[in-house]
């Protein structure tokens, strides 16, 4: 049995969390496998608003078996605060003992880093992931299955503070009392211990069992740390290669790779973003699309579908189709833009370069249509709706076999 993959194809916050909530009831195992409590997945079901930003999203089948790979960063606070809102997770839920600990101290470095940049701040979320993930590739960070030591961990983190006093000096960050560190550590452990286990293993038997498995990851592909629009990325690997390197499985354990688009396109935060709307087209997107970040509350950026990135995307994760996202936040445009290619100084390119500093957006048009609320058959849907998802396919070389035409679970459309 392989595992099926479920991947952000633009700049995150396209709709994973719905996606995986639905596929998720027919799956054994739903494993997270990168990012951290920076990421945030919105999930309605039966008009319940669920926010989630560590629990993989089958959290919501009762049936599934939920896993934080060792590729996450994890906060404590936040997964506790995040356990609260459900009933025992206790054989529910496991967190890999080799994920990394993003601890209070990181979000202190983060935030400032990013007031001593001023201008030329990125627009972290804040929340300390770049820190934590710099610390683990530096090799002086620390992984969750130490919590189960508190006292060997508190002084391991006083110890790494007193040699590096001279960068907290400069940064305002006081070193921690070693009562109150302890103290916090043995809470974390009181509360986190019955989740930790060798995840990697929990895996490789899910998959010599034939247990059927879905993978999933935070943020999108162009915010990835290798392949996205650098340095506005994240820490992570968010392509579907990543999920490899976060939870332990091969090349070869993965099975079809879906990938989730925006009928239109979003970005939170700094960067480059050449579809992007400042008419007020661009402010009925995100009004109605209720574009704000889920972890952050900040307004999302909004704009066109940019079919170039997305082409790029799907070919980089290895896209088998395409599930595309609030396509209803279309309804009602008497126009509906899409950007089939990029003019760079004159010339017109059909692929995505690697600085989009100078890209401009070159646009075809399609006639919008009144309302895809609520349709749950492809034929049903109006038919500009199936011209515009019929020339996303044409344009990206990937079919749409998943759309979406409400934030409800069922209200969506499953291609045969």
């Amino acid at each position: 049995m392989s595992a099926d993959l479920i991947v952000g194809i633009q700049w995150g916050d396209e709709g994973k969390g719905k996606m995986v909530d639905m596929l998720a009831q027919n799956y054994d195992v739903v494993c997270r496998s990168q990012g951290g409590h920076n990421a945030g997945h919105t999930i309605w079901v039966d008009g319940v608003r669920y926010a989630l930003h560590l629990i993989p999203s089958g959290v919501l089948n009762p049936k599934a078996i939920n896993i934080i790979g060792n590729g996450v960063v994890l906060n404590p606070e936040s997964i506790i605060k995040e356990m609260e809102q459900f009933d025992s997770l206790v054989g529910r839920l496991y967190i890999s003992d080799k994920a990394h600990l993003n601890l209070p101290y990181h979000a202190l470095i983060d935030q400032a880093k990013e007031r001593l940049k001023g201008d030329k701040a990125i627009g972290t979320t804040g929340k300390g992931i770049g820190p934590a993930y710099a610390e683990k590739i530096s090799r002086t960070g620390f992984r969750v299955g130490e919590l189960l030591n508190p006292t060997k961990l508190s002084e391991g983190i006083l110890e790494y503070f007193e040699q590096n006093r001279a960068i907290f000096d400069v940064l305002e960050i006081e070193t921690p009392k070693q009562d109150e560190l302890l103290s916090l550590l043995e809470e974390y452990k009181e509360k986190l211990e019955p989740f930790i286990a060798n995840t990697t293993n929990m895996v490789w038997k899910a998959l010599d069992d034939n247990k059927r498995i879905l993978l999933e990851g935070a943020q999108g592909t162009l915010l990835d740390i290798d392949h996205g629009t650098y340095p506005y990325v994240t820490s992570s690997n968010t392509v579907s290669a990543g999920a490899c390197t976060g939870l332990g499985i091969s090349p070869k354990d993965i099975g079809v790779v879906t990938g989730i688009v925006k009928a239109y396109t979003t970005r939170v935060g700094n960067g480059p973003f050449p579809s992007e709307d400042f008419t007020d087209e661009g402010e009925r997107m995100a009004d109605v699309g209720k574009e704000v970040g889920t972890t952050t509350g900040r307004g999302r950026r909004c704009g066109w579908f940019d079919a170039i990135a997305v082409k790029h995307a799907a070919r980089l994760n290895g896209c088998d189709q395409l599930s595309l996202m609030k396509l209803d936040v279309l309804d009602g445009f008497e126009k509906i833009k899409i950007c089939v290619a990029y003019d760079v100084n004159g010339e017109t390119l059909d692929y995505m370069p690697s600085d989009l500093d100078d890209v401009k957006p070159i646009y075809e048009e399609i006639d919008g249509w009144d309302s895809v609320v609520g349709c749950r058959e492809f034929d049903k849907l109006p038919e500009n709706a199936k011209k515009y998802i019929n020339r996303i396919e044409e344009l990206t070389g990937v079919r749409v076999g998943i759309v979406s035409t409400s934030p409800e679970r069922d209200d969506t459309i499953i291609r045969g």
